[in-house]
């Protein structure tokens, strides 16, 4: 649920209540008026009754002044008045009626009709008329304070937009400054900064690498092209392999460079599981091609793009040829799955731990250094939406990818 959202619905359930409140509070304010005129009318009118059987008009005019009352005419025929108490006299009448200005005391004895108004009432009106004024500026002022809430948080939107963009891969991407000043334009301007502060250092990254990546290239060329020349020997195998991995890790260097970038396009393609597999051994050196074999149970395609798929593919033979301890590397395909086996030890950590760069492991021979091979498998796989698993059963390292096409 969006800010927006919850700021609105806080705001509807506060004019909700706000109104809820306000009527509330009004019917109980009337309620408690009524019943006090009520009982103030009822036990004047006993008294004045008296003077009207009596014929005392002046008496009785003069306990009206006494008790602040005013003589008024009453249209007969108005729909606003209603009768809220009534009581039946010998020759007369007394009720009580309620309209829009206050509540009414009329008196009936024979043809004397008489209308009493409480001038107190006034007063009282006004402080109920004061407090819905004040309800109304209240719920006003609630409306001011959403309007500008919104206001505030209408940036928001464009700048979780410019993040979503930045964080895509558009690394020019900036947020528009807004007019205000406050802590939302200096956290726009912040971002700025840091967004062309990461700009430059990753354009600067990704060029060093590139750099020393292609300066590599001429003197591991020369390097191979002397190393032809010179006599066959042990010290000729050491120095071909440091080469070979000197080479070797360049590449990976400049595969994972591409394979980190968010900008990578995949040229997704539906091949066969025979073609993939085919192209990732043919990117192999390997001395004794016996040392591989391949089962295929059940043969499908998937969608994938077969250059990068073939180079993970291919690290993941790579590792199990490099660290295999007896027999062969097995290539087992099946349904949707490709699998590596080899012959050694179970992997002491989890999966995750080799597939971080350069992951270094300690054993009683020498020290085993997984480089940048897994962590492009773990890249490239992520691109594709597969999945790759780890087990160990019947002393075989087991690698196996996952292929979902369906989430491609």
């Amino acid at each position: 649920m969006s800010i927006f959202t919850k700021v609105f619905i806080l705001f509807c359930i506060s004019i909700v209540l706000m109104f809820y409140l306000s009527t509330k509070t009004n019917a109980i304010t009337d309620e408690k008026i009524e019943l006090i005129h009520k009982e103030k009318y009822i036990q004047a009118s006993k008294e004045l009754f008296n003077y009207l059987v009596n014929g005392d008009i002046n008496m009785l005019n003069k306990r009206v002044q006494e008790l602040n009352y005013e003589t008024k005419i009453i249209d007969l025929n108005s729909e606003e008045m209603a009768s809220i108490y009534q009581q039946t006299i010998s020759f007369g009448e007394v009720k009580i009626i309620k309209q829009d200005d206050g509540y009414l005391l009329f008196m009936k004895y024979l043809d004397d009709e008489f209308y009493f108004y409480d001038i107190s009432q006034k007063k009282e009106i006004e402080q109920k008329e004061h407090l819905n004024y004040l309800i109304l500026a209240d719920i006003a002022i609630l409306i001011i304070m959403f309007l500008v809430i919104i206001g505030i948080l209408r940036p928001l939107k464009s700048i979780s937009k410019g993040i979503k963009k930045f964080g895509s891969g558009d690394y020019s991407a900036r947020l528009a400054i807004p007019n205000s000043k406050d802590e939302i334009g200096e956290l726009v301007d912040r971002f700025n900064t840091m967004a062309e502060n990461l700009e430059s250092l990753i354009i600067s990254r990704t060029q060093f690498l590139n750099d020393i990546s292609h300066e590599l290239r001429t003197p591991i060329s020369k390097a191979k092209l002397s190393l032809e020349m010179i006599e066959q020997s042990k010290y000729k195998t050491i120095l071909k392999k440091s080469i070979d991995n000197i080479d070797e890790l360049t590449n990976e260097l400049l595969e994972l460079e591409r394979l980190n970038s968010k900008n990578l396009i995949l040229n997704m393609e539906k091949h066969s599981i025979e073609t993939i597999l085919a192209n990732a051994l043919s990117k192999m050196i390997v001395e004794n091609e016996e040392d591989i074999k391949v089962k295929i149970v059940n043969t499908f395609d998937c969608v994938v793009d077969i250059n990068y798929i073939s180079i993970a593919i291919k690290n993941i033979i790579d590792n199990a040829l490099k660290y295999k301890e007896d027999g062969n590397v097995e290539i087992v395909v099946d349904t949707n799955i490709l699998e590596v086996r080899n012959y050694g030890k179970k992997l002491p950590n989890n999966l995750e731990y080799y597939m971080e760069t350069f992951t270094q492991e300690d054993n009683s021979r020498s020290i085993k250094g997984y480089g940048l091979g897994l962590n492009i498998v773990k890249r490239v796989l992520e691109h594709h939406h597969f999945i790759l698993e780890y087990g160990y059963t019947n002393n075989q390292n087991i690698f196996r990818i996952k292929c979902n096409n369906k989430a491609i």
